[in-house]
């Protein structure tokens, strides 16, 4: 293997979802009920083989454990696998592992899952690597969350954008080893790292601290055609209806990688615009749970069958 072709070392991925895994198991969604429906027509098996890639505190492979004959979780995070192993399910297994080194067996699985993870791995080796693990027929999916929840306050709404905006220009100073100072300084609206944020696409042209990779979410689809390792690519959205509070709300932005690698670096919620966000989302939804609308986007690579 020349250098190029060599895998990319992702341990920082693996470390920045340490230290926090019952938070993002308590509060983060699970798949809609209707994907697992739609995953078995794909793959032709009313009960199929699952693996979970990146399946970090086992929220994904406990709800795959409902409809498949087995699940395996594959997750280099020890902490999160840690969680994941406490609780099930009892059709599944986790390992250690990444994406692109699983260390499974070929032809292990029907159906291959990387729910919120995709765009933390190397896609060209997690691809091939998926394909090697897929039988005939498998189909792959890539599932990811839209930021925020839709809870039907716009105040409530843009002032997570607004706050994640923020988090990326500090993350994005991180990553320069700026000065405690210069660090800390306030983020103003012109401010060129956070142009472009999107909650649909926050890895789009992204700077990241600490040796972190990912990649655009809204380029999954088309590195899956270009792959060249299925015989049909899709893409659609689904959505889950949960319920939350202000205090879910808030805590859902505390679940992302970002805020808690800031927290690490010595920022506090002041600082990082979380309190704002807390003062707003207890004005406009208070402690009461209501509605919370998780839009989910699925782009789905189906293997070729045999001939």
């Amino acid at each position: 293997m020349n250098p190029a072709e060599a895998d990319i070392d992702l341990t920082a991925n693996a470390e920045r979802f340490t230290g926090f895994a019952d938070l993002y198991d308590a509060v983060r969604p699970t798949p809609p009920a209707e994907l697992a429906e739609l995953l078995a027509r794909y793959c032709g098996r009313a009960a199929p083989e699952v693996v979970d890639l990146g399946s970090g505190t086992g929220l994904s492979t406990r709800w795959a454990g409902g409809w498949a004959a087995s699940v395996i979780g594959v997750e280099p995070s020890d902490d999160m696998r840690r969680l994941a192993e406490a609780q099930g399910p009892g059709n599944g297994r986790f390992v250690a592992g990444y994406a692109q080194r699983t260390g499974l067996p070929d032809g292990t699985a029907d159906v291959v899952l990387a729910v919120q993870a995709f765009h933390w791995m190397d896609p060209g080796p997690t691809l091939a690597e998926v394909a090697r693990l897929l039988r005939p027929g498998g189909v792959f999916a890539a599932v990811d969350c839209d930021w925020p929840p839709t809870v039907g306050s716009a105040d409530l709404e843009a002032a997570w954008a607004e706050c994640r905006a923020v988090l990326r220009v500090y993350e994005a100073r991180l990553a320069t080893a700026a000065t405690d100072e210069a660090l800390r300084a306030a983020v103003t609206d012109d401010d060129p790292a956070r142009r472009g944020y999107s909650g649909r696409d926050a890895h789009r042209d992204r700077t990241l601290a600490r040796g972190v990779r990912s990649w655009s979410k809204d380029g999954h689809l088309e590195r899956m055609a270009a792959s060249g390792h299925f015989a049909w690519c899709h893409e659609l959205a689904l959505h889950r209806q949960e319920e939350g509070d202000a205090r879910r709300f808030v805590d859902l932005m505390r679940s992302q990688g970002d805020y808690q690698s800031l927290r690490r670096a010595g920022l506090d919620d002041e600082v990082l615009g979380v309190a704002a966000l807390a003062a707003v989302a207890e004005r406009s939804i208070g402690p009461r749970p209501r509605a919370f609308w998780f839009t989910y986007r699925v782009r789905l690579g189906v293997m070729p069958d045999l001939p």
